[in-house]
C-alpha cells in the first residue's frame, strides 16, 4: 500500500471522518476507564484486531468463526453492559442541554462551605458530600434521608459529628441546596488505587466513574482534603483553593458566554496525552481502511498519437487533452497523475485529411491493471492530418 500517497491524498470530509471516530472513541475511554467494562472493551479491540489480520492473511477458518461469533459478543455487551449502555445514550440526550436552568442558588454559601471544611478536616471529621450537575445520580446512589436545607456550617456540623446517625453516608448538594444525606455511593472496582485510600475515597470515585457529578472527601485518618471531578483527583491545601475550585465546578456553563475558540482549545488541551493515544490510533485504523475505499479520481492528460505514417503530421487539433475519470481502491487511485498517466491514439490506417478517431480503454497507460476506466472524455477525437 502507497501510505505516502494516501497521505497526501487526504480530504476535508477524511479529517472530519477521523476527528469523529476520534471524539467518539475517546469518550468511551473517558466513560469506561477504570472499570470492568473498559477491561471488555480492550479485549474486545483485540479480537477485533485478530479479525482483521485474519481476514487480510485469507484465513478462511478463523474469519468464518469470528463471523458467526460476532453477533453473539454483541448481545452478550448489551446484556451485560445494558446499564452503562443506557447512561452513556442518556448522556447523549440533547434534551439536556435544554434542561431547567431555574431553581439555581448563589453561590454565597461557598466559601463558609469551604471554611467548614478545613475546620472539620483540622479534628479529623470524616466528609463525603456530592454535587450533582447534569447527569443525575438517583441512578446510582442510595438515598437517604430528604433534607431542604442551604450547605450552611451548623448543618455540616449537625450530620457529620461523629456521634451523628448520619455520620457515615454522603450529603447530596443540588443546585446549591442540600437534598439529601446518609446516602451511600457506589464503590470503584478499579484495582490501581492507592492503597491509603479508604471507603469515602473509593465511594467517590466510584460515582465520578458513572456521572458528571463532583465529590468532596475529608478524610477522617490523614485530615486531607481531596475534590474528585471527572476522574480528576485534587487535593486541596487552603479554603480558598476549594472555594475556588467548587465555584468553577458548580457554575452552569448554560449562561455563559464562551467563544468556540476557547471552547476547542480547552478541549483538545485537557488530558492531552490520552486524547493524542486515541487520536493515533484511529489514525492508524483509518490509513488501514482507507486503501480498501472505492474512489473515483479524475485527470486531464495530453492526447499523442502513435504508428503514424513518416510522411503524415497532425495539422490540428495542435494540443489535444482527455478527461480521463479512473476507479478503484484508494491505495491504487491515490498514486495517479499526469506524470504515469498517458493516452495515445492509433494513426497507423490513417491518411490525409479530415478523420474521426475513437479513444479507448487500450489507448491508455495506467499505472496498475486494477485500476479501472469509468469515463474518457471525449470518447472520438477530430483530427486533420496532412502531408509533410
Amino acid at each position: 500500500m502507497n501510505l505516502t500517497a494516501i497521505l497526501f491524498d487526504i480530504r476535508l470530509p477524511d479529517i472530519v471522518d477521523i476527528l469523529l471516530i476520534t471524539i467518539v472513541v475517546y469518550q468511551f475511554y473517558a466513560w469506561f476507564w477504570g472499570t470492568q467494562a473498559f477491561k471488555v472493551l480492550v479485549g474486545l479491540a483485540i479480537l477485533s484486531l485478530v479479525f482483521l489480520v485474519a481476514k487480510s492473511w485469507g484465513l478462511i477458518l478463523t474469519t468464518w468463526v469470528f463471523q458467526i461469533l460476532w453477533p453473539v459478543f454483541v448481545i452478550m455487551l448489551i446484556i451485560l453492559f445494558q446499564k452503562e449502555i443506557r447512561q452513556m445514550l442518556e448522556r447523549f440526550n440533547p434534551m439536556k442541554m435544554m434542561g431547567n436552568r431555574h431553581g439555581r442558588s448563589g453561590n454565597g454559601w461557598i466559601e463558609g462551605f469551604s471554611g467548614w471544611i478545613f475546620q472539620a478536616a483540622k479534628k479529623r471529621t470524616g466528609v463525603l458530600v456530592v454535587f450533582q450537575r447534569r447527569s443525575l445520580v438517583d441512578d446510582h446512589i442510595t438515598r437517604g434521608l430528604d433534607l431542604k436545607s442551604d450547605p450552611q456550617p451548623e448543618i455540616l456540623s449537625a450530620v457529620f459529628d461523629k456521634d451523628s446517625p448520619l455520620h457515615d453516608g454522603a450529603m447530596l448538594v443540588v443546585n446549591g441546596k442540600v437534598v439529601s444525606v446518609s446516602c451511600f455511593l457506589p464503590l470503584s472496582t478499579r484495582d490501581d488505587l492507592p492503597r491509603n485510600w479508604g471507603t469515602r475515597h473509593r465511594a467517590a470515585l466510584g460515582l465520578t466513574e458513572k456521572c458528571d457529578a463532583g465529590v468532596l472527601v475529608v478524610s477522617e485518618e490523614r485530615g486531607t482534603v481531596t475534590l474528585i471531578d471527572g476522574g480528576d483527583v485534587m487535593e486541596m491545601k487552603t479554603p480558598e483553593d476549594l472555594a475556588h475550585a467548587l465555584k468553577d465546578m458548580t457554575r452552569d456553563p448554560r449562561t455563559e458566554h464562551v467563544d468556540i475558540k476557547t471552547l476547542v482549545l480547552g478541549w483538545t488541551t485537557r488530558r492531552f496525552r490520552p486524547k493524542l493515544l486515541v487520536f493515533s490510533l484511529v489514525f492508524v485504523v483509518w490509513l488501514a481502511f482507507a486503501g480498501q475505499q472505492d474512489l473515483e479520481k479524475t485527470l486531464d492528460v495530453p492526447l499523442g498519437v502513435r504508428n503514424l505514417s513518416a510522411g503524415l503530421k497532425v495539422a490540428a487539433p495542435e494540443d489535444p487533452r482527455l478527461t480521463i475519470t479512473c476507479r478503484g481502491l484508494r491505495k491504487d487511485i491515490s498514486i495517479l497523475n499526469p506524470k504515469n498517466v498517458s493516452a495515445s491514439v492509433d494513426l497507423s490506417e490513417a491518411g490525409p485529411g479530415q478523420g474521426i478517431f475513437t479513444v479507448s480503454t487500450a489507448d491508455l497507460s495506467l499505472p496498475n491493471k486494477r485500476i479501472q476506466v469509468a469515463r474518457i472524455t471525449p470518447s472520438t477525437v477530430v483530427m486533420i492530418l496532412e502531408e509533410k
